[in-house]
């Protein structure tokens, strides 16, 4: 897993997101081929945006285009800043979430974590054990996004990982959403202040409490 942010980049065709890691100082958005983003369509401008890293935080600069940007539905004027979760609509159709991976560890430290025993099927949640523990359902979702805290994992890819024995495209998004706020409520039990998993809008789940520990 990287330590830098990224994007999420829905071209309104509806394919899976592509996810962009922002690896440079600055990352341009725009419909010329050398642009970091390409944004393919006649009404974004060939230089359109710009995300640019400074002082320790992330921000936008629309770059003049012809059909503007929003961020969160308020069109960009000057440099705006980013935060996690943050939309960015590019005219006509393209959607981009910024995703902040700094923000994957709580100010709290590493005493806000998470640990799995998956020999013994346990997870502790700022050093408490869960208990009762977990249907096998939520334990299969913490699992699954502990493997990788910080990334965002579709509902596929959780539906897999929840029901191994359904087929694809079987398992309804309200089921989805049924574990998910379960597992919320369990964690939120112990650690009424934490943040645990977060909803990436239209993209999927991830984890934002560090992994402190995974036994076997």
């Amino acid at each position: 897993m990287t330590d830098k942010a990224m994007l999420m980049v829905d071209d309104g065709g509806g394919g899976e997101a592509r996810r962009i890691g922002l690896t440079e100082d600055a990352t341009s958005l725009g419909r010329w081929e050398d642009s970091d983003v390409v944004l393919d369509h006649r009404e974004v401008s060939r230089r359109h945006a710009i995300i640019r890293h400074e002082r320790g935080r992330y921000v936008l600069v629309d770059l003049g285009s012809k059909n503007g940007t929003s961020l969160n539905g308020s069109r960009v004027d000057g440099a705006a800043p980013l935060r996690d979760g943050d939309e960015i609509l590019v005219p006509p159709h393209f959607r981009l979430v910024f995703v902040d991976h700094e923000a994957t560890v709580p100010a709290a430290g590493l005493r806000r974590g998470v640990r799995l025993d998956p020999k013994a099927r346990e997870v502790f949640v700022a050093g408490t054990r869960l208990e009762p523990p977990l249907a096998p359902n939520q334990f299969a979702l913490i699992r699954l996004l502990s493997s990788q805290p910080g990334k965002v994992y579709t509902r596929d890819e959780i539906a897999a990982a929840c029901y191994p024995e359904a087929e694809p495209g079987s398992v309804s998004d309200q089921a989805i959403d049924g574990i998910v706020r379960r597992l919320r409520t369990r964690m939120a039990n112990v650690d009424p202040e934490g943040e645990h998993i977060v909803a990436v809008r239209g993209h999927g789940f991830r984890l934002v409490a560090p992994v402190v520990g995974q036994a076997g």
